[in-house]
């Protein structure tokens, strides 16, 4: 598998644990933190670039891109892009920030250009000509709390620097340190659990896009 734009490598350590996989990641900072992760948890590394440092040619069963796609102006084009380094027949997934009408402080200091509704995901992925795809939502109801903390901090903030320079950084802003992953996981656990019956209904901040690139 390979991950497109892993960050500081919190989900491709858990990622690499159980797949072959491959990690990108063009920020230079969050490339570090995450290189030493991964030599902690004695998996492999990711590599310093984003799509160009791929071999022409090279196809993944699953590609995966989590909190990216909505920093690229052109996400059909990026998309289409990313269907390239998929086998045929093989998948494509990629998590979004939810809600047109959500765009706030906070995806300003991201650097994202846009917000995503479901049918938006559905109209992309179809003029990409990908299919059997699934889409559901995540972050309810506590990501609406944690959404409007990061709105709260963002308005009291300089931006800062242009889309590209907000788009490196984001994968760094607010992040919490390793030593508070153990508390983290406790807090994360029941509202993982808490939100699962709200996957299918349209609720939360964010969503989860499946898709497959055709034989």
């Amino acid at each position: 598998m390979l991950e497109l734009g892993a960050g500081q490598g919190s989900v491709g350590v858990l990622l690499a644990r159980r797949y072959d996989y491959l990690g990108l990641e063009p920020d230079a900072a969050s490339y570090e933190t995450a290189r030493q992760r991964f030599a902690r948890a004695r998996v492999r590394e990711i590599v310093c670039g984003d799509a160009t440092a791929l071999e022409a040619g090279r196809t993944f069963d699953l590609v995966c891109a989590f909190e990216v796609l909505e920093h690229i102006d052109d996400d059909r084009g990026a998309l289409a892009g990313w269907a390239e380094f998929v086998t045929p027949g093989g998948w494509l997934l990629v998590s979004v920030p939810a809600g047109r009408n959500r765009f706030g402080a906070s995806d300003v200091k991201a650097g994202h250009v846009r917000r995503y509704d479901a049918a938006d995901l559905e109209r992309l992925f179809a003029a990409c000509s990908l299919v059997e795809s699934s889409i559901r939502s995540y972050g309810f109801p506590a990501g609406y709390a944690l959404e409007a903390g990061r709105n709260l901090v963002a308005r009291s903030l300089d931006p800062g620097g242009s889309l590209e320079e907000r788009t490196a950084a984001s994968g760094r802003w607010l992040q919490p340190p390793d030593w508070a992953a153990p508390a983290m996981l406790a807090l994360a656990w029941p509202l993982r659990l808490l939100q699962r019956p709200f996957a299918e209904g349209g609720l939360g901040t964010g969503l989860v896009g499946l898709t497959r690139r055709s034989l």
